[in-house]
């Protein structure tokens, strides 16, 4: 199906600007990507835009040409509108000729095979959607099973989110639960849950690490809870040489994850 859109009046136009909010996306099951990089990630990840918005007069490229045909051979829609509309949909002034909508999917544990890789991220209560994104990117770089958001997170599917991941929010699988919900899980099956702490922890240089290792880092200025601590198998320091006394969580998370797949793989 294809259309055309003039007036910033249209329903559409609406519907589409609400996905930039938390509350609509919920109700929607739906969320908003802009770009042309990103959609063809999403491409090559399998994953098509339900609707793909494009700007009327933008220059031809190869690739949305693919896009916008694999979509409408999905029974997909293609809307064509005025650049300034597209901004208004995006809210952004200088934004990209391209847009589209995808729903969202399972993002419950039961999704998860935690034998699909050796190393997983775990974040608990990361507000931040910059970084968030971040550790969908490193659970792509340091091929992750998956991020699993415990806890009250950053929307995964905000502009924010998918824009800091670089693509990774279509690669790397994604879990949402309660501490609750996700400890059980843990342990009914194997899976070693590791973070990084300063309560009777190791060098994080070396230790024993074993497969599958869960890293659980948490909420960007209070850090982890104290019985989340306690309930991990293994915690681990990691030397602050400077004035700083901690790690942004998602960067704590990169580095601990490539020195617990040096040593799973070592």
């Amino acid at each position: 199906m294809r259309r055309h859109i003039t007036g910033f009046s249209n329903p559409t136009v609406k519907y589409l600007r609400s996905l930039r909010d938390k509350k609509h996306r919920k109700r929607s099951g739906q969320f908003l990507v802009e770009g042309l990089r990103l959609l063809e990630d999403a491409r090559a990840s399998g994953r098509l835009p339900q609707t793909l918005v494009m700007a009327e007069g933008r220059d031809a490229h190869d690739l949305l040409a693919r896009l916008e045909a694999d979509v409408v051979a999905a029974g997909g829609e293609v809307i064509t509108t005025t650049p300034d509309i597209l901004s208004k949909i995006t809210g952004k002034d200088n934004a990209q000729s391209v847009a589209g909508v995808f729903d969202e999917w399972d993002t419950s544990l039961g999704a998860l095979g935690r034998s699909a890789a050796p190393i997983w991220l775990v974040a608990q209560a990361l507000r931040d959607p910059g970084n968030l994104g971040t550790m969908l990117r490193t659970g792509d770089a340091v091929g992750a099973g998956g991020l699993i958001l415990i806890d009250d997170c950053a929307d995964p599917f905000s502009a924010e989110a998918v824009r800091a991941s670089m693509g990774a929010v279509f690669t790397v699988q994604l879990a949402q639960a309660r501490w609750e919900e996700f400890l059980p899980w843990l342990r009914e099956g194997t899976g070693q849950l590791v973070a990084a702490s300063l309560r009777d922890a190791v060098p994080y240089r070396g230790a024993a690490y074993q497969a599958p290792c869960f890293i659980l880092v948490g909420n960007e200025s209070q850090g982890l809870p104290e019985d989340y601590e306690a309930a991990c198998d293994l915690r681990v320091t990691m030397p602050m040489r400077g004035r700083a006394d901690s790690l942004n969580a998602a960067v704590a998370a990169a580095v601990l994850a490539y020195e617990v797949l040096a040593g799973l793989e070592g």
